[in-house]
């Protein structure tokens, strides 16, 4: 059974007090953690209250039938999964809760093995609907990688990130954008106890407030005008996970308080709602911004701060790790390579790199290699291919782009558009869907594009 039932717990509802007893401790001799009710109406209140895996529900009870539960459960936790129990002559209503939202139904007498296995495959397939839920917020959120580096910078930051993965504390990430917070947050997850757990992001500088409660807390239906459908939070379907909030620093003064009430206590109120749920997950935040600062502004509240930064952890700029700019560049190199053998850096582009200053961090390194992938001509990328920002004679930063060697008259931003997409579909040999990918555009865009310029594949 491995570790998939693993804390999971069980809630079981039946009248039958001799039966409820039975299977409470049957179960709890499995390692579940096991709660029992004896009718429909004390189900629904524990559903509010505490969060389950799975329910063992019978149909058949005198006050609140087991129907009545499960239309309560499908709409107030989609992620509960319920397994109905029933008499051999009920199959037909059994069946008929399948269609209502159940996961499976056993009949009594149980085969307390074949309940087992009913119960572990519910906890799975539970599992996997936190999982898609989770990926269909973040589908266009790439996977992360190692962290990579062996500046001794940025060896300090993962010796500390390895400490604070093995508390529970909250955690506050600070650092310039484009340094990697987002990625440090995944790795302190994967390297904490909640590992096998989800890790969700939510960002808190994209979204309106009202949107960033509802994905945080969830509404109930009918809370504000589209809510058409009650919906579970992400502190919900993250439960025994990981948060990681980017750019808390942007959230409102309105939302602070909310928040700082579901760190003291797990506590939160779907938005509509009138019932405090509780959730257990682990915080993560990130900020570029100084928070102390905000603080002493009134921008963010000071009992918030002390909350979030039990842990502080700063990622350094790559300016403050040179060491670090031509492992991360080759290792862009290899993967944004859409071909076996990646291109390479020539000396010169090396030299340039390393007397450059990133204001955008890896962010940025990340986009000048994507870039120069396209660009350059050869098996070697040239100082030129990078496109790096050189300071003018005004001071200014200014792009100079070269074509076949020679430099170019200035140009419409339309005609440089023009070239850039007809370049990128060249080189991605007209695959639509890479080439958008790629530009960071949709395809229908990329299409309208190539309408609007009448670019055509040689």
């Amino acid at each position: 059974m491995g570790n998939m039932s693993k804390n999971a717990k069980i809630l079981v509802c039946d009248d039958d007090e001799t039966l409820c007893y039975l299977l409470k401790e049957q179960l709890l001799e499995e390692g579940f953690g096991v709660d029992a009710v004896y009718d429909g109406s004390f189900a629904i209140d524990a559903v509010k209250k505490k969060h389950y895996d799975v329910l063992l529900l019978d149909l058949n009870m005198k006050e609140t039938s087991g129907e009545e539960v499960l239309k309560f459960v499908s709409e107030f936790n989609t992620s509960l999964q319920v397994v109905i129990l029933t008499a051999q002559s009920e199959i037909r209503k059994a069946i008929d809760c399948i269609k209502m939202g159940a996961y499976d139904f056993i009949t009594k007498p149980y085969n307390f093995d074949e309940l087992v296995l009913a119960v572990n495959r519910a906890i799975e397939h539970k599992d996997l609907l936190v999982k898609t839920t989770i990926l269909s917020n973040q589908i266009n959120k790439k996977s992360a990688s190692n962290i990579i580096g062996e500046s001794l910078e940025l060896h300090r930051v993962i010796n500390l990130a390895n400490k604070a993965a093995m508390s529970d504390s909250n955690i506050l990430v600070e650092g310039e954008t484009g340094t990697g917070k987002e990625l440090l947050a995944e790795y302190i997850h994967k390297h904490s106890a909640r590992e096998d757990k989800p890790f969700v992001v939510i960002n808190c500088a994209s979204l309106p407030d009202q949107l960033i409660e509802s994905e945080l807390f969830g509404h109930e239906k009918g809370a504000f005008t589209d809510a058409k459908n009650t919906k579970q939070g992400l502190v919900e379907i993250a439960h025994g996970g990981t948060l990681f909030l980017d750019e808390i620093g942007e959230l409102s003064l309105s939302l602070q308080p909310k928040l700082l009430r579901f760190l003291e206590n797990g506590e939160y109120r779907r938005i509509g709602g009138v019932t405090s749920l509780t959730s257990n997950v682990r915080v993560i935040g990130a900020t570029n911004k100084n928070l102390i600062e905000e603080a002493d502004n009134k921008n963010f509240r000071k009992d918030l701060l002390f909350r979030m930064n039990v842990i502080t952890l700063t990622i350094p700029p790559l300016r403050d790790r040179r060491g670090d700019i031509l492992l991360l560049a080759n290792h862009f190199l290899e993967t944004k390579s859409p071909i076996r053998s990646p291109k390479k850096l020539s000396q010169k582009a090396e030299e340039a790199l390393l007397s450059y200053s990133f204001n955008g961090n890896i962010r940025e390194l990340e986009h000048i290699i994507e870039r120069a992938i396209i660009f350059a001509e050869g098996e070697f990328i040239q100082p030129d291919d990078l496109s790096l920002p050189i300071v003018g004679s005004q001071g200014r930063a200014s792009h100079i782009y070269e074509d076949n060697g020679s430099s170019e008259e200035i140009i419409s931003m339309e005609e440089v558009e023009k070239r850039h997409i007809a370049r990128a579909l060249s080189y991605y040999k007209w695959d639509r869907a890479q080439t958008a990918t790629r530009l960071g555009i949709s395809p229908k865009t990329l299409y309208t594009k190539i309408k609007k310029y009448e670019i055509r594949q040689e």
